[in-house]
C-alpha cells in the first residue's frame, strides 16, 4: 500500500479527513463506493481491506456475519456468509434497495462468479450484455468480466452468490 497521510489521502480521495479517521478507528462503517475511491487512491484493490486471519469457528451466526455498507441507508449491503476470506471460496448475500446498483458502471475483478437471487428481480450488466434475473435464477460470471448489479424494482433484492478464489 500507499504510505500517505491522512491529509494526503483525503486530498486524492476527496475524502474529508474526519471521515477518514472515523473508518479507521472503526466509528463508522463506510459504503461500498467510499471504499472503492480509498483503495483506488491507495493504488490496491478492494480486497487487501478484507484480508484477515482464518477463524477457528467454521459456523457464522446471522448476528455475526460482517457486513459491509449499512442496513440504514440506501446503498448495497454486502454480508459475508463465510467465517473470514481465507478459504479457497468466499460466500455472500448481496442486498441491493430498490433503485440502486453494485457500482455507477461495470466493474471487473479476479475470481469466478456465480450467484443466485433469492428475492426480488436484477439486471446484471455483463460485459456488453444484461441480463433480467427473478427469484429463483442464477448467472455465472467470469472472472475479469466487467460487470455491475442493478435493481430496477421499487422493493429490495437479495442475490446470493460465491467467488473463487476470494477477491472481495
Amino acid at each position: 500500500m500507499r504510505s500517505l497521510t491522512v491529509r494526503a489521502l483525503s486530498e486524492a480521495s476527496g475524502i474529508t479527513p474526519s471521515m477518514l479517521s472515523q473508518i479507521e478507528n472503526n466509528q463508522t462503517n463506510p459504503s461500498i463506493a467510499t471504499l472503492r475511491t480509498i483503495a483506488e487512491s491507495l493504488q490496491v484493490p478492494l480486497w487487501k481491506f478484507f484480508q484477515e486471519v482464518r477463524q477457528k469457528d467454521p459456523v457464522v451466526h446471522p448476528e455475526n456475519r460482517r457486513i459491509l455498507g449499512l442496513s440504514s441507508s440506501k446503498d448495497v449491503r454486502y454480508e459475508l456468509l463465510t467465517p473470514d476470506t481465507s478459504g479457497d471460496i468466499e460466500f455472500c448475500e448481496m442486498v441491493i434497495p430498490g433503485g440502486c446498483s453494485s457500482a455507477a458502471r461495470p466493474e471487473s475483478h479476479q475470481g469466478e462468479e456465480t450467484a443466485y437471487v433469492l428475492d426480488g428481480a436484477v439486471s446484471a450488466e455483463v460485459e456488453d450484455s444484461s441480463y433480467d434475473l427473478k427469484k429463483g435464477d442464477s448467472i455465472r460470471i467470469q472472472s475479469m468480466a466487467r460487470h455491475r448489479w442493478i435493481n430496477h424494482e421499487a422493493g429490495e433484492a437479495r442475490v446470493l452468490f460465491a467467488v473463487t478464489p476470494p477477491g472481495f
